[in-house]
C-alpha cells in the first residue's frame, strides 16, 4: 500500500504544486489591490488565499480536520503557541483561527522572493527577525508584542524555532515567548497542537505525501503567570507537545 501511495504521489504532486503556484501568483496582485483598500480588506484576500491554499491538499487526497472545544475571546489579544512541522501549519492556523487576526513570527529571509507569501509578511503586520542577530530580532519582537496588545490581534509563535522533520516535538526557546509576554502582558496564551502535517514533506519537497489526515487541535488557554514565567512556559509547551502524535 505505501509503495502504491509512492508512485501515486509523483503524478499528483506535480498537479498539486501546480494549483499551489498558480495561487501564489494570482492572490499576489490581488493582496497588492487590497492593501491600497483597507487592512480590514488585505486580512480577508489572506484569509481566502490560505483557505485556496487548503484546497490544494485536496488533490493530494488530504483531509484536514479542525478541534476546537474552547471558547475563545474574539476581542482579545493572544499568544498562539504551537508545535511546527512543516510550512502549511501556517495556512491550517490562518484560515481556522482568522476570527482572531492571528499574525505571525517569521524569519527574515521568507519576507522576499516568495508570490504572496513574502507580499503578506512584510505588509500584513507580521514579524521578521534574523535569528541570528539579537540586535535585530529582540526589538523587532518588542515592538510586535506591543502590536498584538494594542490591536488585539493574535500572535502565533513556533518556538521551537525550525521544523520537526518526524513530528517529534523539539524544545521550546524561551526568548521569543518572554519577548511576547513581557510586552503582550494581558494576553490569553492559546496552546495548539498540529499532527501529521510533517508527513506532507517526508520524502522532502518532492513527492508530497498522499492520503494523510491533518489536524489542528487547540488546548485550554491559559493567563500568563508573571510569578514564574520559565514554569509557565514549561505549563504550555507540556500542552502542546502531549498531543502529538509520534
Amino acid at each position: 500500500m505505501e509503495i502504491f501511495k509512492k508512485i501515486l504521489s509523483y503524478p499528483l504532486s506535480i498537479l498539486f504544486y501546480l494549483f499551489f503556484g498558480l495561487t501564489l501568483v494570482i492572490f499576489h496582485p490581488l493582496q497588492w489591490i487590497a492593501v491600497k483598500i483597507s487592512t480590514t480588506a488585505h486580512r480577508k484576500m489572506v484569509n481566502a488565499m490560505n483557505f485556496c491554499l487548503l484546497g490544494c491538499l485536496l488533490i493530494l487526497g488530504v483531509r484536514v480536520s479542525y478541534r476546537n472545544k474552547q471558547n475563545l475571546p474574539i476581542d482579545r489579544e493572544k499568544i498562539i503557541v504551537s508545535n511546527h512541522q512543516s510550512m502549511f501549519d501556517i495556512p491550517l492556523i490562518i484560515w481556522f483561527m482568522r476570527a482572531h487576526k492571528t499574525k505571525f513570527i517569521s524569519k527574515i529571509e521568507l519576507g522576499k522572493g516568495i508570490p504572496s507569501i513574502s507580499f503578506n509578511l512584510r505588509h500584513g503586520g507580521n514579524a521578521l527577525i534574523d535569528r541570528k542577530n539579537p540586535k535585530q530580532s529582540i526589538p523587532v519582537l518588542s515592538k510586535f508584542g506591543k502590536f498584538i496588545a494594542e490591536n488585539k490581534f493574535a500572535a502565533v509563535i513556533f518556538p521551537e524555532g525550525t521544523r520537526s522533520k518526524n513530528g517529534k516535538p523539539k524544545k521550546f526557546a524561551a526568548t521569543g515567548l518572554k519577548m511576547l509576554f513581557k510586552n503582550a502582558p494581558e494576553a490569553l496564551v492559546v496552546p495548539v497542537t498540529i499532527n501529521d502535517s510533517w508527513k506532507l514533506v517526508r520524502f522532502g519537497t518532492f513527492p508530497m505525501g498522499v492520503g494523510l489526515h491533518l489536524t489542528l487541535e487547540v488546548h485550554e488557554p491559559e493567563e500568563i503567570d508573571k510569578t514564574d514565567i520559565t514554569q509557565f512556559i514549561e505549563t504550555i509547551e507540556q500542552k502542546v507537545t502531549t498531543a502529538i502524535r509520534t
